[in-house]
């Protein structure tokens, strides 16, 4: 596992469907536009990413609806057939996200919620990635994620969130048709942030660690 691997899993048929909606949506897009301009994206989400978030649930419309109602409530959402989610400790999330920024070709939406890093991949990585981290040298390694996928349902952070400390978008939903990392690429960042912090454990240094949340993600990067 030298290099990243590309997935090219093809969009479902809910992602496919989405630009086929009524025009005639509720006012949450009006305000998600309020105050746009020369907000940073990565952390906020896009009324496109919103249209894109609710079209996993079974009904986008009253989830849009509750939204509009709620902008600073979290909300459930179920996986298996938009997205999959990987979920991780913080501090391994964030090591795994710093390969995928650096050395990978980015990733798709991802939350921070209650002490856990929620990493969106596409719809089958629930199932998959136990297996190939099974299988993989360094697999035993790596902490075992919680892979969320068909049965299942997730918490993700508010549309708007009031604290920045409380749950939040890492890199928010900015597109009706999102790249999603597969289940390879899932393990190349398990197996490249190990392989990080084994090394890290062998260097020595007179210099303070960096401040993890200060980091930003250039989303421009993404496939």
């Amino acid at each position: 596992m030298s290099a990243w691997l590309r997935d090219e899993t093809p969009l479902s048929p809910a992602q496919s469907d989405t630009d086929e909606r009524r025009t005639d949506r509720p006012d949450i897009f009006r305000f998600l536009r309020q105050g746009d301009e020369g907000r940073h994206h990565t952390a906020h989400v896009t009324c496109a990413g919103a249209d894109w978030l609710a079209s996993a649930a079974a009904f986008p419309r009253s989830t849009l609806a509750l939204w509009e109602a709620r902008p600073t409530a979290p909300a459930v959402l179920p996986c298996g057939t938009v997205f999959d989610v990987v979920n991780v400790d913080m501090l391994f999330g964030r090591r795994m996200l710093d390969r995928l920024w650096s050395e990978g070709p980015g990733t798709g939406p991802v939350a921070a919620y209650r002490g856990r890093m929620l990493l969106f991949a596409a719809p089958g990585t629930a199932q998959r990635l136990p297996a190939l981290l099974h299988w993989e040298e360094w697999g035993d390694a790596v902490p075992p994620p919680l892979c969320h996928g068909t049965g299942d349902a997730v918490t993700i952070p508010p549309l708007t969130p009031l604290e920045p400390a409380g749950p939040r978008w890492v890199v928010a939903p900015d597109t009706r048709h999102p790249w999603l990392p597969g289940p390879e690429v899932m393990l190349w960042a398990c197996v490249r942030a190990v392989r990080a912090a084994s090394a890290a454990d062998v260097r020595i240094s007179i210099f303070p660690p960096a401040d993890q949340d200060a980091k930003v993600y250039d989303v421009s990067r993404r496939r």
